[in-house]
Protein backbone atom coordinates (compact mmCIF):
# COMPACT_ATOMS: atom_id res chain seq x y z
CA UNK A 1 0.00 0.00 0.00
CA UNK A 2 1.93 3.02 -1.29
CA UNK A 3 1.40 6.25 0.33
CA UNK A 4 -1.48 8.00 -1.08
CA UNK A 5 -0.59 12.02 -0.17
CA UNK A 6 1.86 13.16 -3.11
CA UNK A 7 0.48 16.91 -3.54
CA UNK A 8 -1.43 19.70 -1.96
CA UNK A 9 -3.45 21.25 -4.44
CA UNK A 10 -4.19 18.42 -7.13
CA UNK A 11 -6.02 15.92 -5.03
CA UNK A 12 -9.29 16.06 -3.56
CA UNK A 13 -6.69 13.62 -0.56
CA UNK A 14 -5.95 16.71 0.59
CA UNK A 15 -9.16 17.30 2.85
CA UNK A 16 -8.21 13.31 3.98
CA UNK A 17 -5.18 13.94 5.43
CA UNK A 18 -4.16 17.13 6.71
CA UNK A 19 -7.52 17.18 8.39
CA UNK A 20 -6.16 15.19 11.39
CA UNK A 21 -4.53 18.51 13.05
CA UNK A 22 -2.97 17.85 16.61
CA UNK A 23 -5.48 17.28 19.63
CA UNK A 24 -4.99 16.77 23.23
CA UNK A 25 -6.34 14.40 25.62
CA UNK A 26 -7.97 15.38 29.04
CA UNK A 27 -4.23 13.67 30.67
CA UNK A 28 -2.64 16.43 28.71
CA UNK A 29 -4.21 19.44 28.30
CA UNK A 30 -3.49 22.06 26.81
CA UNK A 31 -3.93 25.80 27.60
CA UNK A 32 -6.49 27.26 24.61
CA UNK A 33 -6.86 30.60 23.33
CA UNK A 34 -9.36 31.85 21.17
CA UNK A 35 -9.03 34.70 19.69
CA UNK A 36 -10.69 34.84 16.60
CA UNK A 37 -13.60 32.26 17.59
CA UNK A 38 -14.96 34.42 20.46
CA UNK A 39 -16.13 36.89 17.53
CA UNK A 40 -18.12 34.28 16.02
CA UNK A 41 -21.40 33.97 17.65
CA UNK A 42 -24.84 32.06 16.58
CA UNK A 43 -26.44 34.78 14.98
CA UNK A 44 -23.26 37.69 14.54
CA UNK A 45 -26.49 40.27 13.04
CA UNK A 46 -29.18 39.42 15.43
CA UNK A 47 -31.05 42.02 16.62
CA UNK A 48 -31.70 45.67 15.92
CA UNK A 49 -29.85 46.84 12.47
CA UNK A 50 -29.53 50.18 13.14
CA UNK A 51 -26.13 50.01 13.44
CA UNK A 52 -25.85 49.32 9.92
CA UNK A 53 -24.99 52.08 7.46
CA UNK A 54 -28.74 52.55 6.23
CA UNK A 55 -27.32 53.63 2.55
CA UNK A 56 -25.92 50.08 2.11
CA UNK A 57 -29.98 48.75 2.84
CA UNK A 58 -30.92 48.93 -0.76
CA UNK A 59 -27.84 46.28 -1.64
CA UNK A 60 -27.31 44.31 1.48
CA UNK A 61 -30.07 41.49 1.96
CA UNK A 62 -30.97 40.45 5.41
CA UNK A 63 -32.88 37.29 6.42
CA UNK A 64 -33.96 37.14 9.90
CA UNK A 65 -31.59 39.92 10.89
CA UNK A 66 -28.93 38.16 9.24
CA UNK A 67 -26.55 39.52 6.40
CA UNK A 68 -26.90 36.92 3.97
CA UNK A 69 -25.81 38.01 0.59
CA UNK A 70 -24.67 41.76 -0.87
CA UNK A 71 -22.95 43.13 -3.89
CA UNK A 72 -19.47 43.40 -3.78
CA UNK A 73 -19.29 46.91 -4.36
CA UNK A 74 -22.08 47.21 -0.79
CA UNK A 75 -20.28 44.99 1.30
CA UNK A 76 -17.12 46.93 0.81
CA UNK A 77 -18.69 50.17 1.60
CA UNK A 78 -20.13 47.84 4.59
CA UNK A 79 -16.40 47.37 5.71
CA UNK A 80 -15.46 51.26 5.92
CA UNK A 81 -15.53 52.83 9.36
CA UNK A 82 -17.22 55.92 9.59
CA UNK A 83 -17.33 58.39 12.54
CA UNK A 84 -20.45 56.80 13.96
CA UNK A 85 -19.95 53.25 12.37
CA UNK A 86 -17.18 49.95 12.78
CA UNK A 87 -17.81 46.96 11.33
CA UNK A 88 -18.38 44.40 13.07
CA UNK A 89 -15.13 41.93 13.98
CA UNK A 90 -16.45 38.62 12.82
CA UNK A 91 -17.54 40.58 9.71
CA UNK A 92 -14.24 42.19 9.06
CA UNK A 93 -12.46 39.11 9.48
CA UNK A 94 -15.22 37.04 7.14
CA UNK A 95 -14.92 39.43 4.52
CA UNK A 96 -11.26 39.86 4.61
CA UNK A 97 -10.71 36.48 3.94
CA UNK A 98 -13.55 35.64 1.48
CA UNK A 99 -13.03 39.11 -0.53
CA UNK A 100 -9.68 37.82 -2.25
CA UNK A 101 -12.23 35.41 -4.60
CA UNK A 102 -13.38 38.52 -6.06
CA UNK A 103 -10.58 41.21 -6.34
CA UNK A 104 -6.81 41.32 -5.35
CA UNK A 105 -6.24 42.69 -1.68
CA UNK A 106 -4.31 45.25 -3.09
CA UNK A 107 -7.70 46.47 -4.52
CA UNK A 108 -9.84 45.88 -1.84
CA UNK A 109 -6.95 48.53 -0.02
CA UNK A 110 -7.26 50.93 -2.72
CA UNK A 111 -10.86 51.24 -1.98
CA UNK A 112 -11.24 50.94 1.18
CA UNK A 113 -8.16 53.79 1.35
CA UNK A 114 -10.42 55.70 -0.56
CA UNK A 115 -13.63 55.66 0.92
CA UNK A 116 -11.88 56.40 3.84
CA UNK A 117 -10.50 59.60 3.43
CA UNK A 118 -10.80 60.66 -0.36
CA UNK A 119 -14.48 60.03 -0.85
CA UNK A 120 -14.95 62.63 2.63
CA UNK A 121 -13.33 65.22 1.08
CA UNK A 122 -14.81 68.88 1.11
CA UNK A 123 -12.40 70.67 -0.18
CA UNK A 124 -11.91 72.83 2.52
CA UNK A 125 -8.47 72.51 4.51
CA UNK A 126 -9.85 73.15 7.98
CA UNK A 127 -12.84 70.72 7.32
CA UNK A 128 -10.99 68.34 5.82
CA UNK A 129 -8.45 68.19 8.69
CA UNK A 130 -10.69 67.78 11.10
CA UNK A 131 -12.68 64.80 9.38
CA UNK A 132 -9.51 62.55 9.55
CA UNK A 133 -8.90 63.35 12.88
CA UNK A 134 -12.73 62.00 13.83
CA UNK A 135 -12.38 59.11 11.90
CA UNK A 136 -8.28 58.24 12.01
CA UNK A 137 -8.67 56.03 15.52
CA UNK A 138 -11.03 54.17 13.32
CA UNK A 139 -8.69 53.67 10.23
CA UNK A 140 -6.19 52.69 12.50
CA UNK A 141 -8.14 50.25 14.37
CA UNK A 142 -9.20 48.46 10.98
CA UNK A 143 -5.50 48.17 9.17
CA UNK A 144 -4.70 46.97 13.12
CA UNK A 145 -7.02 43.98 12.41
CA UNK A 146 -5.91 43.89 8.52
CA UNK A 147 -2.31 43.29 9.07
CA UNK A 148 -2.23 41.14 12.32
CA UNK A 149 -4.53 38.49 10.79
CA UNK A 150 -3.58 38.10 7.51
CA UNK A 151 0.15 39.80 7.16
CA UNK A 152 1.02 38.33 4.23
CA UNK A 153 -1.12 40.36 2.00
CA UNK A 154 1.38 42.94 3.01
CA UNK A 155 4.32 41.50 0.90
CA UNK A 156 2.77 43.17 -1.76
CA UNK A 157 4.82 46.69 -2.23
CA UNK A 158 1.21 48.11 -3.73
CA UNK A 159 -0.19 47.25 -0.30
CA UNK A 160 2.89 49.07 1.82
CA UNK A 161 2.53 52.03 -0.41
CA UNK A 162 -0.96 52.28 0.13
CA UNK A 163 -0.27 52.06 4.12
CA UNK A 164 2.79 54.31 4.14
CA UNK A 165 0.28 57.00 2.21
CA UNK A 166 -2.31 56.13 4.81
CA UNK A 167 -0.29 56.99 7.25
CA UNK A 168 0.97 60.14 5.90
CA UNK A 169 -2.89 61.35 5.11
CA UNK A 170 -3.35 60.61 8.83
CA UNK A 171 -1.39 62.48 10.17
CA UNK A 172 -1.85 65.66 8.44
CA UNK A 173 -5.14 65.52 11.09
CA UNK A 174 -3.88 63.62 14.26
CA UNK A 175 -0.18 63.31 15.38
CA UNK A 176 -1.66 60.46 17.96
CA UNK A 177 -2.87 58.18 14.69
CA UNK A 178 0.71 58.87 13.00
CA UNK A 179 2.48 57.57 15.76
CA UNK A 180 -0.24 54.84 15.82
CA UNK A 181 0.19 53.59 12.48
CA UNK A 182 4.19 53.62 12.83
CA UNK A 183 4.06 51.29 15.82
CA UNK A 184 1.65 49.18 13.64
CA UNK A 185 4.09 49.12 10.70
CA UNK A 186 6.83 48.35 13.01
CA UNK A 187 4.91 45.26 14.40
CA UNK A 188 3.93 44.37 10.85
CA UNK A 189 7.47 44.32 9.13
CA UNK A 190 8.81 42.30 12.44
CA UNK A 191 5.86 39.69 11.46
CA UNK A 192 7.21 39.57 8.00
CA UNK A 193 10.60 39.07 8.96
CA UNK A 194 9.56 36.34 11.20
CA UNK A 195 7.38 34.40 8.31
CA UNK A 196 10.09 35.48 5.80
CA UNK A 197 12.70 33.47 8.00
CA UNK A 198 10.57 30.32 8.19
CA UNK A 199 9.46 30.08 4.84
CA UNK A 200 13.49 30.66 4.25
CA UNK A 201 14.39 27.37 6.60
CA UNK A 202 11.64 24.70 4.84
CA UNK A 203 12.47 26.64 1.22
CA UNK A 204 16.42 25.83 1.59
CA UNK A 205 16.31 21.83 2.24
CA UNK A 206 14.50 21.32 -1.36
CA UNK A 207 16.82 23.31 -3.09
CA UNK A 208 19.78 21.65 -1.21
CA UNK A 209 18.68 18.21 -2.21
CA UNK A 210 17.88 18.70 -6.13
CA UNK A 211 19.87 17.12 -7.57
CA UNK A 212 21.23 17.05 -11.93
CA UNK A 213 19.88 14.66 -13.77
CA UNK A 214 22.81 12.92 -14.79
CA UNK A 215 23.58 12.25 -10.84
CA UNK A 216 20.10 11.42 -10.38
CA UNK A 217 20.74 7.83 -12.05
CA UNK A 218 23.77 7.12 -10.02
CA UNK A 219 22.81 8.18 -6.45
CA UNK A 220 23.78 6.13 -3.89
CA UNK A 221 21.68 3.85 -1.46
CA UNK A 222 23.25 3.49 2.02
CA UNK A 223 23.23 1.69 4.79
CA UNK A 224 24.09 4.66 7.97
CA UNK A 225 24.93 3.41 11.31
CA UNK A 226 22.85 5.59 13.52
CA UNK A 227 19.07 4.52 13.83
CA UNK A 228 16.05 6.35 15.82
CA UNK A 229 16.48 3.73 18.80
CA UNK A 230 20.34 5.01 18.79
CA UNK A 231 18.69 8.72 19.26
CA UNK A 232 15.58 8.25 21.49
CA UNK A 233 14.40 4.65 22.61
CA UNK A 234 11.12 5.99 24.42
CA UNK A 235 8.12 6.90 22.38
CA UNK A 236 6.23 9.13 24.53
CA UNK A 237 9.64 11.18 24.37
CA UNK A 238 9.80 10.97 20.31
CA UNK A 239 5.92 11.00 20.45
CA UNK A 240 6.17 14.76 22.68
CA UNK A 241 9.07 15.60 19.91
CA UNK A 242 7.02 15.63 16.84
CA UNK A 243 4.12 17.42 18.44
CA UNK A 244 6.65 19.96 18.82
CA UNK A 245 7.57 20.16 14.77
CA UNK A 246 3.21 20.01 14.19
CA UNK A 247 2.50 22.91 16.35
CA UNK A 248 5.47 24.85 15.41
CA UNK A 249 4.02 24.43 11.71
CA UNK A 250 0.56 24.13 12.21
CA UNK A 251 1.64 28.13 13.49
CA UNK A 252 2.80 29.65 10.28
CA UNK A 253 0.08 28.70 8.63
CA UNK A 254 -2.02 31.80 7.35
CA UNK A 255 -6.32 31.49 7.12
CA UNK A 256 -5.83 32.86 3.58
CA UNK A 257 -4.16 29.69 2.76
CA UNK A 258 -7.18 28.13 2.36
CA UNK A 259 -8.86 30.40 0.29
CA UNK A 260 -6.00 30.54 -2.26
CA UNK A 261 -6.06 26.69 -2.49
CA UNK A 262 -9.29 27.00 -3.61
CA UNK A 263 -8.13 29.82 -6.25
CA UNK A 264 -5.06 27.59 -7.39
CA UNK A 265 -6.61 24.64 -7.58
CA UNK A 266 -9.52 25.75 -10.47
CA UNK A 267 -8.86 25.86 -14.54
CA UNK A 268 -6.58 29.20 -15.74
CA UNK A 269 -8.12 32.16 -15.45
CA UNK A 270 -8.70 35.76 -14.22
CA UNK A 271 -8.78 34.53 -10.48
CA UNK A 272 -5.89 32.28 -10.68
CA UNK A 273 -3.41 35.08 -11.26
CA UNK A 274 -4.66 36.78 -7.79
CA UNK A 275 -1.70 34.61 -6.10
CA UNK A 276 0.61 34.24 -9.06
CA UNK A 277 3.23 35.90 -6.40
CA UNK A 278 1.93 34.04 -3.18
CA UNK A 279 1.82 30.33 -2.94
CA UNK A 280 0.12 28.11 -0.79
CA UNK A 281 3.73 27.95 1.24
CA UNK A 282 2.91 27.02 4.82
CA UNK A 283 -0.10 24.84 4.31
CA UNK A 284 2.13 22.97 1.77
CA UNK A 285 5.26 22.65 3.58
CA UNK A 286 2.60 20.87 6.74
CA UNK A 287 1.86 18.02 4.01
CA UNK A 288 5.62 17.93 3.27
CA UNK A 289 6.58 17.19 6.80
CA UNK A 290 3.97 14.51 7.00
CA UNK A 291 5.44 12.97 4.17
CA UNK A 292 8.86 13.15 5.12
CA UNK A 293 7.84 11.29 8.48
CA UNK A 294 6.25 9.06 6.82
CA UNK A 295 8.71 8.32 4.60
CA UNK A 296 11.15 8.33 7.92
CA UNK A 297 9.47 5.84 9.06
CA UNK A 298 9.84 3.52 6.18
CA UNK A 299 13.16 4.33 5.89
CA UNK A 300 14.05 3.11 10.14
CA UNK A 301 12.16 0.24 9.27
CA UNK A 302 13.97 -0.65 6.35
CA UNK A 303 17.26 0.42 7.54
CA UNK A 304 18.27 -2.45 9.65
CA UNK A 305 20.23 -5.98 8.27
CA UNK A 306 18.78 -8.13 10.33
CA UNK A 307 15.30 -9.13 10.72
CA UNK A 308 14.98 -8.96 14.68
CA UNK A 309 16.39 -5.14 14.57
CA UNK A 310 13.76 -4.56 11.95
CA UNK A 311 11.19 -6.28 14.10
CA UNK A 312 12.06 -3.79 17.19
CA UNK A 313 12.09 -0.86 15.01
CA UNK A 314 8.16 -1.45 13.48
CA UNK A 315 7.22 -2.35 17.04
CA UNK A 316 8.83 1.13 18.42
CA UNK A 317 7.13 3.01 15.62
CA UNK A 318 3.56 1.22 16.76
CA UNK A 319 3.99 1.96 20.12
CA UNK A 320 5.19 6.23 18.89
CA UNK A 321 2.06 6.32 17.17
CA UNK A 322 0.21 4.82 19.97
CA UNK A 323 1.58 7.64 22.29
CA UNK A 324 1.06 10.29 19.38
CA UNK A 325 -2.88 9.36 19.67
CA UNK A 326 -2.99 9.09 23.36
CA UNK A 327 -1.55 12.66 23.64
CA UNK A 328 -4.21 14.11 20.32
CA UNK A 329 -1.39 14.16 17.67
CA UNK A 330 -3.33 12.60 15.39
CA UNK A 331 -1.25 13.86 12.15
CA UNK A 332 1.65 12.13 13.36
CA UNK A 333 0.24 9.13 14.02
CA UNK A 334 -1.76 9.17 10.78
CA UNK A 335 2.11 9.78 8.96
CA UNK A 336 3.63 7.25 10.94
CA UNK A 337 0.99 4.54 10.18
CA UNK A 338 0.93 5.91 6.53
CA UNK A 339 4.75 4.76 6.51
CA UNK A 340 4.06 1.34 8.03
CA UNK A 341 1.60 0.65 5.06
CA UNK A 342 4.44 1.39 1.89
CA UNK A 343 4.81 -1.36 0.27
CA UNK A 344 8.35 -1.75 1.14
CA UNK A 345 7.54 -2.42 4.46
CA UNK A 346 4.09 -3.83 4.25
CA UNK A 347 6.23 -6.41 2.03
CA UNK A 348 8.62 -7.94 4.84
CA UNK A 349 6.19 -10.63 6.00
CA UNK A 350 9.06 -12.29 8.10
CA UNK A 351 9.81 -9.02 10.28
CA UNK A 352 5.60 -8.30 10.61
CA UNK A 353 5.62 -12.26 12.06
CA UNK A 354 8.00 -11.03 14.69
CA UNK A 355 5.37 -8.38 15.96
CA UNK A 356 2.39 -8.11 17.82
CA UNK A 357 0.22 -6.33 15.37
CA UNK A 358 -2.90 -5.76 17.46
CA UNK A 359 -1.95 -2.23 18.48
CA UNK A 360 -1.39 -1.31 15.13
CA UNK A 361 -4.94 -2.87 13.91
CA UNK A 362 -6.67 -0.48 16.71
CA UNK A 363 -4.83 2.07 14.84
CA UNK A 364 -5.76 1.15 11.56
CA UNK A 365 -9.13 1.08 12.57
CA UNK A 366 -9.05 4.14 14.36
CA UNK A 367 -7.97 6.28 11.03
CA UNK A 368 -10.46 3.83 9.05
CA UNK A 369 -11.69 6.35 6.07
CA UNK A 370 -14.17 4.87 4.87
CA UNK A 371 -17.95 6.17 5.56
CA UNK A 372 -15.95 10.17 6.05
CA UNK A 373 -13.80 8.33 8.59
CA UNK A 374 -16.50 7.58 10.86
CA UNK A 375 -14.58 5.87 13.35
CA UNK A 376 -12.10 8.89 13.34
CA UNK A 377 -15.45 10.77 14.13
CA UNK A 378 -17.15 8.94 16.77
CA UNK A 379 -14.25 8.64 18.69
CA UNK A 380 -13.88 12.19 19.19
CA UNK A 381 -17.57 12.99 19.86
CA UNK A 382 -16.82 10.30 22.59
CA UNK A 383 -13.76 11.78 24.02
CA UNK A 384 -12.94 16.01 23.30
CA UNK A 385 -16.56 16.78 21.51
CA UNK A 386 -15.08 20.38 21.93
CA UNK A 387 -12.97 19.63 19.56
CA UNK A 388 -14.44 17.87 16.51
CA UNK A 389 -14.22 21.11 13.68
CA UNK A 390 -11.28 21.57 14.57
CA UNK A 391 -9.58 18.02 13.99
CA UNK A 392 -11.62 17.93 10.52
CA UNK A 393 -12.25 21.36 9.80
CA UNK A 394 -10.22 21.62 5.75
CA UNK A 395 -12.00 18.44 4.88
CA UNK A 396 -15.08 20.30 5.66
CA UNK A 397 -14.25 23.60 4.56
CA UNK A 398 -13.14 21.82 1.08
CA UNK A 399 -16.96 20.37 0.47
CA UNK A 400 -18.01 23.67 1.76
CA UNK A 401 -16.61 25.50 -0.41
CA UNK A 402 -17.40 22.97 -3.78
CA UNK A 403 -20.87 22.55 -2.39
CA UNK A 404 -22.12 26.16 -2.54
CA UNK A 405 -21.55 28.79 -5.06
CA UNK A 406 -19.82 31.82 -3.97
CA UNK A 407 -22.37 33.95 -6.29
CA UNK A 408 -25.48 33.93 -6.53
CA UNK A 409 -27.81 34.53 -9.77
CA UNK A 410 -28.83 38.05 -8.83
CA UNK A 411 -24.72 38.48 -8.68
CA UNK A 412 -24.93 38.81 -4.99
CA UNK A 413 -22.24 37.15 -2.64
CA UNK A 414 -22.75 34.56 -0.93
CA UNK A 415 -22.11 35.99 2.20
CA UNK A 416 -24.06 32.66 4.79
CA UNK A 417 -21.19 30.92 2.51
CA UNK A 418 -18.26 32.81 3.47
CA UNK A 419 -19.69 33.36 7.15
CA UNK A 420 -19.65 29.97 7.80
CA UNK A 421 -16.17 29.63 6.24
CA UNK A 422 -15.04 31.79 8.19
CA UNK A 423 -16.44 30.52 11.09
CA UNK A 424 -14.44 27.03 10.69
CA UNK A 425 -11.44 29.16 10.10
CA UNK A 426 -11.31 30.54 12.94
CA UNK A 427 -11.64 27.40 14.83
CA UNK A 428 -8.62 26.68 13.72
CA UNK A 429 -6.78 30.15 14.06
CA UNK A 430 -7.47 29.63 17.86
CA UNK A 431 -5.68 26.42 17.87
CA UNK A 432 -2.63 27.22 16.17
CA UNK A 433 -2.03 29.84 19.09
CA UNK A 434 -1.89 27.12 21.80
CA UNK A 435 1.42 26.37 22.92
CA UNK A 436 3.07 22.91 22.70
CA UNK A 437 3.06 22.02 27.00
CA UNK A 438 6.47 19.49 26.51
CA UNK A 439 9.70 19.88 27.09
CA UNK A 440 11.70 19.82 23.98
CA UNK A 441 14.42 17.43 23.50
CA UNK A 442 17.31 19.07 20.99
CA UNK A 443 18.66 16.31 19.84
CA UNK A 444 16.13 13.88 19.11
CA UNK A 445 14.44 16.70 17.39
CA UNK A 446 17.45 17.60 15.01
CA UNK A 447 16.90 13.70 14.26
CA UNK A 448 13.38 13.85 12.94
CA UNK A 449 14.14 17.20 11.21
CA UNK A 450 17.69 16.26 9.05
CA UNK A 451 18.51 12.87 9.38
CA UNK A 452 18.40 11.23 5.69
CA UNK A 453 15.78 9.85 4.28
CA UNK A 454 15.46 7.30 1.69
CA UNK A 455 13.59 7.72 -1.49
CA UNK A 456 10.79 5.59 -2.87
CA UNK A 457 13.19 3.56 -5.13
CA UNK A 458 16.11 3.25 -2.45
CA UNK A 459 13.41 2.14 -0.09
CA UNK A 460 11.94 -0.20 -2.91
CA UNK A 461 15.18 -1.79 -2.97
CA UNK A 462 16.27 -1.66 0.44
CA UNK A 463 13.05 -3.75 1.06
CA UNK A 464 14.26 -6.35 -1.56
CA UNK A 465 17.85 -6.34 -0.13
CA UNK A 466 16.18 -6.81 3.51
CA UNK A 467 14.01 -9.94 2.38
CA UNK A 468 14.73 -11.47 -1.22
CA UNK A 469 11.95 -11.04 -4.07
CA UNK A 470 9.10 -13.56 -3.99
CA UNK A 471 8.15 -13.95 -7.79
CA UNK A 472 10.02 -12.99 -10.93
CA UNK A 473 8.35 -9.67 -11.12
CA UNK A 474 9.98 -8.65 -7.78
CA UNK A 475 13.31 -10.05 -9.30
CA UNK A 476 13.11 -7.73 -12.29
CA UNK A 477 12.23 -4.66 -10.46
CA UNK A 478 15.31 -5.47 -7.77
CA UNK A 479 17.84 -6.12 -10.83
CA UNK A 480 16.70 -2.72 -12.27
CA UNK A 481 16.73 -0.48 -9.02
CA UNK A 482 20.33 -2.14 -8.59
CA UNK A 483 21.67 -1.13 -12.13
CA UNK A 484 19.95 2.36 -11.46
CA UNK A 485 21.17 2.62 -7.73
CA UNK A 486 24.82 1.96 -8.45
CA UNK A 487 24.94 -1.01 -6.51
CA UNK A 488 28.49 -1.13 -6.57
CA UNK A 489 27.74 1.33 -3.25
CA UNK A 490 24.95 -0.67 -1.70
CA UNK A 491 24.94 -1.20 1.75
CA UNK A 492 28.43 0.43 2.47
CA UNK A 493 28.28 1.96 5.66
CA UNK A 494 27.73 5.59 5.43
CA UNK A 495 26.19 8.59 6.91
CA UNK A 496 24.56 11.61 4.80
CA UNK A 497 24.43 14.76 5.56
CA UNK A 498 20.83 16.21 4.95
CA UNK A 499 20.00 19.62 4.38
CA UNK A 500 16.56 18.70 6.07
CA UNK A 501 17.29 21.47 8.48
CA UNK A 502 13.93 23.26 8.44
CA UNK A 503 13.54 26.05 11.81
CA UNK A 504 16.59 24.63 13.89
CA UNK A 505 16.65 28.03 14.87
CA UNK A 506 12.52 28.56 15.99
CA UNK A 507 12.83 25.01 17.51
CA UNK A 508 15.77 25.02 19.23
Amino acid sequence: REIIFKSLLGSTLLSALIHIVIQVTQDQKMPQTTPFAAKFTPNPYSGTRTHYKQVEECRLLYHNNNLVSGSLEALIQHLVPTVDYYPDRSYIFTFLLSSRLFLHPFELMSRVCYLCVEHHRVGDPQIDKKRIRDIAPRIVQLLTEWTETFPYDFRDERMMRSLKEMTHRLALGDELSRRAMQRLIQRLLRKMTILGQYEETIATPAATQEKPASQKAKQHVVRREECVLSVCDDPFVLAQQLTHIEMERLSYIGPEEFIQAFVQKRPSGSRKSLFSKRRASNLEAYVEWFNRLSYLVATEICLPVKKKHRARVLEFFIDVARECFNIGNFNSMMAIITGMNMSPVARLKKTWSKVNTDKFEILEHQMDPSNNFYNYRDGLNKRMLTYKRILLFIKDIYFLNEACASRLPNGHINFEKFWELAKQVSEFLAWRQVICPFERNRTTLQYLISISIFTEDELQLASYESEGPENSVERDTRRSLRWSLAPETFCTVERKVSAQNWCIGNIF
